[in-house]
């Protein structure tokens, strides 16, 4: 879908008023944020990739310890992925850590450790599609390239009211109010604008800059652009979970950890070893099963250790985790990237998923709670 002539002729009409507005708003009430300072291609890369689908709170308190561990390309590059997803762990769709690992890579084999100007080498890169190569061009390196993200879909979906519109229709509209001579800023200032007043739901459309110019506000119903997509209700799933102790010479236990396939959801990360109940099945009986499948490993459950609610993007589950005793087998990776016999506390150091890191909690509490109450058993001493 082009953009059409009418509305061309509309952004024409205010190809200069528009950007001046936005400008003189952003410099009075741009917010203080971390990657706003000191900018660098690379600073601007992560805070993009953070950013997405994630909210600017979230993504601070990540960023900067991020930065502080991995500041340059070259550390990034030289890090291993399990220390990548350590530090990112808790920021969710690990995906995105993933790919900027890869592509610190890259950078350093291909590009002497700077990301390329050009939008076309940035796309080629692991991770990066246009909304983030339109962004890292404009803002780091001055480029008039729009980078429509949804705070801008919604904002220039209102200004020119849209119902649904294409990517393709607010690039070009965007590239009609974009400067030549601020670019960066003009990208940074349309999200902001997003992020702050025209929001989703209540658009605070009377502290905007460009109020009379929405044809939405005009029209008097700002909220109804762009049209929402109806949501689907999200399935559900049972999940089980093993916590498999063993006792060992040298240290009191320890803990059976697989490492999830790189290609998978969460890939990459550690976890208790398990997965979904299939129609039928008692929890106990998805245990065993997933253990063998996953492990080649036999396994009986015990003990309930915690129930925990999740929600992820496109489902939700409800996770069982189980104390469970390792009855036969050794264990050997089928369905999983690795596996490690740890000490509980090891684990800390390991990247897990939110899920499993609350089994880890749920886990030293229970054995903080047998050390504080251990078992004692009834009968005489031998001879």
């Amino acid at each position: 879908m082009k953009l059409q002539e009418n509305l061309q002729a509309y952004l024409l009409q205010h190809q200069e008023e528009a950007p001046q507005r936005l400008l003189a708003w952003f410099a009075r009430h741009a917010r203080d944020l971390p990657w706003r300072r000191d900018r660098t291609p690379y600073r601007v890369w992560i805070a993009e990739v953070m950013l997405q689908q994630t909210q600017v709170k979230t993504v601070e308190v990540y960023y900067r310890r991020f930065m502080a561990r991995f500041p340059s390309v070259e550390a990034l590059a030289q890090a291993s992925q399990e220390d990548v997803l350590r530090v990112w762990e808790g920021l969710g769709y690990y995906r995105r850590a993933r790919m900027l690992h890869q592509a610190a890579r890259e950078l350093v084999r291909r590009h002497q450790g700077r990301l390329p100007s050009d939008v076309k080498a940035l796309r080629a890169l692991p991770g990066i599609g246009a909304y983030t190569a339109g962004a890292i061009a404009s803002i780091a390196f001055g480029l008039p390239v729009p980078a429509v993200d949804g705070n801008v879909r919604r904002v220039m979906s209102r200004v020119l009211a849209i119902s649904e519109p294409s990517t393709r229709t607010l690039e070009e509209a965007v590239c009609l109010w974009i400067p030549a001579e601020t670019p960066g800023s003009f990208t940074e200032a349309l999200m902001e604008l997003g992020a702050t007043l025209c929001l989703p739901r209540a658009p605070l459309c009377v502290s905007c800059p460009w109020q009379d110019l929405c044809r939405a506000y005009q029209g008097g119903e700002p909220e109804a652009y762009p049209q929402r997509r109806s949501r689907k209700a999200l399935p559900h799933y049972d999940v089980a979970a093993a916590v498999i102790l063993r006792p060992t010479i040298a240290t009191p236990q320890q803990v059976l950890v697989a490492r999830r396939l790189a290609g998978a959801m969460l890939g990459g990360l550690w976890e208790f070893p398990g997965g979904k109940r299939e129609p039928g099945e008692t929890l106990p009986e998805t245990l065993q099963r997933e253990l063998q499948e996953e492990l080649a490993i036999t396994v009986e459950a015990r003990q309930l250790l915690t129930v925990i609610q999740h929600a992820y993007t496109h489902f939700r589950i409800t996770l069982h985790a189980f104390i469970a005793e390792l009855i036969a087998g050794e264990p050997r990776c089928l369905e999983c990237q690795d596996f490690r016999w740890v000490v509980p506390s090891e684990l800390a150091d390991l990247p897990m998923a939110v899920t499993d890191r609350r089994i880890t909690h749920a886990l030293e509490q229970w054995l903080a709670d047998r050390t504080a109450h251990p078992v004692h058993h009834c009968g005489g001493e031998g001879p």
